[in-house]
């Protein structure tokens, strides 16, 4: 049998202990992730983040990413200089290969799906 596994109201889910974004290029940002789901080859992964105000690299290599804005506002910047604002209620797909920034506008939390490589 297959389990059915359920998550209730991710805005106020505890999310775990902050610690320093290792990306980070402005602003000594802070994040902290829950994971929900890992699939048993570990390709999937499924959970909660937050981040606090500032900028980081992000680089989708090896994986494509799934995001669902749950509270905050954030700008995406591509590695070629195109920008995407989103906020509450938005859902943005980062495709394998994906290069770029996060500017966390205000402090933002996430649902995310990330499918690396298997």
């Amino acid at each position: 049998m297959i389990d059915l596994s359920t998550f209730h109201d991710l805005a106020k889910a505890e999310i775990g202990i902050f610690s320093p974004k290792p990306t980070c290029i402005e602003g000594d940002q802070l994040e902290a992730v829950r994971s929900f789901f890992q699939s048993p080859d570990g390709t999937v992964d499924i959970g909660i983040w937050e981040c606090t105000p500032g900028r980081f690299t992000a680089d989708r290599s090896d994986s494509s990413e799934i995001c669902h804005i749950i509270s905050g506002r954030v700008e995406l910047s591509r590695i070629d200089g195109e920008v995407r604002e989103l906020g509450p209620g938005d859902l943005l797909v980062l495709p394998r290969g994906w290069k770029g920034e996060w500017r966390i506008r205000e402090t933002t939390r996430k649902l995310y799906m990330i499918q690396s490589v298997g």
